[in-house]
């Protein structure tokens, strides 16, 4: 199962230096039954970039509760065996994918560790994209408030495309 994982910069720094992501259980995102049902498609595709989407907001989070972090969102996609992951109680999600009570639309646990070779490749920010990923960062608290405007903030950082990069090209990003 392809699984999504959402990190900062800095933390994919320290997962390359250690071959592996861990210990679990693991936030990820991926596509589960509930995410099918929501997004309404059988585009394994389109219901794929739904998961890594949802992972995206989520490395978003990540970056809000980190000062110092680069204001890049991370994703790190890799493939895990079906039996080590847990997709929580599809009835019970909140949809929000906030990681508080029930697991969130897409949201599963991965058990375990996650090796370096289970890693098919990360999505990242493209530089140019940091200015509206720091005001998205900014506003998510009154987004989560129902603040219609900063909604649109953190709805808009999803104009930028997260780039794909292959494993070997990771020390450049972090380097």
């Amino acid at each position: 199962m392809r699984v999504y994982v959402p990190l900062t910069l800095s933390r994919l720094a320290e997962v390359y230096k250690a071959g592996e992501l861990g210990p679990g259980p693991l936030t990820a995102y991926a596509v589960t039954p509930a995410l099918r049902e929501w997004y309404a498609s059988d585009d394994l595709e389109e219901l794929e970039y739904a998961a890594l989407s949802r992972a995206a907001l989520s490395s978003l989070r990540l970056i809000a509760g980190d000062a110092g972090a680069a204001r890049r969102r991370v994703v790190l996609a890799a493939d895990v065996a079906d039996g080590a992951v847990d997709p929580g109680d599809p009835g019970a999600g909140t949809g929000t994918g906030t990681g508080t009570g029930a697991l969130g639309l897409g949201e599963v646990r991965v058990a375990g560790v996650l090796g370096w070779k289970k890693v098919a490749a990360v999505h990242v920010d493209a530089g140019d994209a940091e200015a509206d990923v720091a005001a998205a960062v900014g506003a998510l608290g009154a987004a989560d408030q129902g603040d219609g405007g900063a909604g649109v903030l953190v709805d808009g950082v999803e104009d930028h495309e997260l780039l794909w990069f292959a494993t070997q090209e990771i020390p450049g990003l972090i380097g």
